[in-house]
């Protein structure tokens, strides 16, 4: 039996986006809604990635998922910008770099 029996064990720690990472990120999300190219988004964190997917349609897979992972800061950059299928836009260390994908090209809808 513990000395202590009344503590709990910490929690294990889990990757998450500060605040001053999701205001550039709510940004282009606003953007893109404005232009009609998103309608939803969500936000998952995890042990390993924290994950900010923006969707066209609310019921679809995402169509653009911007993630950061700590593991790669030293390597790839810990941001990333994925596509549709799982095709990485962008990568790099610093988050403003890495959303400037979204300035460079023009989304537009094909139906």
């Amino acid at each position: 039996m513990s000395q202590f029996p009344s503590r709990k064990p910490a929690p294990d720690p889990v990757v998450a986006f500060q605040k001053s990472e999701l205001q550039p990120i709510l940004d282009v999300y606003g953007r893109l809604v404005i232009a009609g190219e998103a309608r939803d988004y969500s936000i998952g964190f995890g042990r390993d990635v924290a994950t900010f997917a923006i969707f066209r349609r609310h019921a679809e897979s995402p169509t653009w998922r911007i993630e950061k992972e700590p593991a790669l800061a030293n390597r790839q950059g810990q941001y990333a910008v994925y596509g549709l299928g799982g095709q990485v836009l962008r990568r790099g260390r610093e988050l403003k770099q890495v959303l400037r994908v979204f300035e460079s090209r023009k989304f537009t809808i094909v139906r």
